[in-house]
């Protein structure tokens, strides 16, 4: 019987212990979604609408220059069976020259695109990290998860970092 009752003591311990280095080690935890923060947050909100008003006469113009290209394909198209052979090799190559200029034109236009949207967004993520930052170290958190397969919305800070951000642009 006393070895039995010292095996529980000892379990009982055991178990104690286990629970008072569990209560030590617990973690205050929060996750930010960032694409909520680059789709709702006023600055990425504001950095997307610069960029649609920096490139739109850009876009209208390929816009336009694709239309023409269109339009020189289809007259081409119809009337290539009464043009003369010469006439009709010397607009193929025309349309030919003018579509790797469209395409030349459409390239360059994205890559402008590219560079200017990742700029601004370098910019709005830089501002939401410091924001994260400033919320874990106010609310004592010991770790922030910006990519997660799930979050419980209980551990989603995402709304307190849109807040933050448009609070800060707001307060300058």
């Amino acid at each position: 019987m006393k070895l039995k009752t010292l095996q529980i003591f000892m379990f009982l311990a055991m178990l104690a212990v286990a629970s008072a280095s569990t209560a030590q080690t617990t973690s205050k935890i929060g996750f930010v979604s960032l694409d909520r923060i680059l789709r709702d947050a006023a600055p990425a909100q504001r950095a997307q609408k610069k960029i649609e008003a920096e490139f739109s006469k850009r876009d209208q113009e390929m816009q336009r220059a694709a239309e023409q290209l269109k339009q020189m394909q289809e007259a081409l198209e119809r009337n290539a069976v009464t043009m003369s052979d010469s006439e009709r090799q010397r607009r193929e190559r025309e349309f030919a020259e003018s579509t790797r200029d469209f395409q030349r034109k459409q390239r360059e236009f994205r890559e402008d695109l590219n560079q200017r949207r990742n700029e601004e967004l370098a910019s709005v993520l830089e501002r939401a990290n410091r924001a994260v930052r400033q919320i874990a170290e106010q609310e004592k958190y010991d770790i922030i998860f910006q990519e997660a397969v799930y979050a419980n919305p209980k551990i989603d800070i995402t709304d307190k970092v849109i807040k933050a951000l448009d609070d800060s642009r707001s307060a300058k």
